[in-house]
């Protein structure tokens, strides 16, 4: 049975914090909010926790999953970014965007897509989110939590926890966050290009695809 935190939106209680952080720490598999929407999440190198999001998303091995980071002095750790896509992502971080790099060798094979080794990152605007990332320092691996048969994303934390109860360790409730997916960009083509419009303004890249 999941266990389920009312966060305040604002100002997240720490002793709630420090518990999330410890269920990431110990393999369990969270529902958290970020700016965008809820997402499904787990620690970077937890095998069944990965294999028990893919699960409940019905995800095949050519899921990009992402990496949610603090901030950009993290992303250059797990992505291979240019001063370029640097100054780009700094303007526009954090924000409800994910971003799609070619990944570092510090970003296990497993994460990445088979054919391109690539890797999502980004840097939510969400409260909660932040505190969690800087109470655990690292990132945190993470998709939307979009089930099966959705066209959209969970938004009701009750709700969530009635569906998932048995099949996630912690739904963190941080009231709406939206339902409006991020916009993704791929920065490995130049100029960059935006695979989805989302949430986050596409204006200033060159293309869609």
């Amino acid at each position: 049975m999941a266990q389920f935190f009312e966060m305040h939106p604002q100002d997240p209680q720490p002793r709630l914090i420090r518990r999330s952080v410890e269920i990431l720490l110990e393999g369990g598999v969270i529902v958290y909010p970020t700016d965008s929407s809820y997402a499904l999440g787990c620690r970077i190198g937890e095998k069944p926790a990965l294999d028990r999001i893919r699960s409940i998303r019905e995800l095949d091995a050519k899921h990009n999953f992402t990496l949610v980071c603090r901030d950009l002095s993290e992303i250059t750790t797990y992505a291979r970014i240019d001063n370029q896509a640097f100054r780009l992502l700094k303007n526009l971080t954090p924000g409800p965007y994910t971003f799609i790099h070619q990944a570092t060798k510090q970003v296990p094979r497993r994460l990445l897509h088979p054919r391109r080794k690539t890797i999502g990152i980004r840097v939510p605007d969400n409260v909660i989110c932040r505190a969690l990332l800087t109470e655990l320092d690292q990132p945190i691996l993470s998709t939307t939590l979009l089930l099966p048969l959705d066209d959209m994303p969970l938004t009701d934390p009750y709700r969530i926890r009635e569906l998932l109860d048995q099949q996630v360790d912690l739904v963190i409730d941080g009231g709406f966050c939206g339902l409006e997916p991020t916009t993704v960009v791929d920065m490995t083509q130049e100029p960059p290009v935006v695979l989805r419009q989302g949430k986050g303004d596409a204006s200033r890249f060159g293309g869609t695809e």
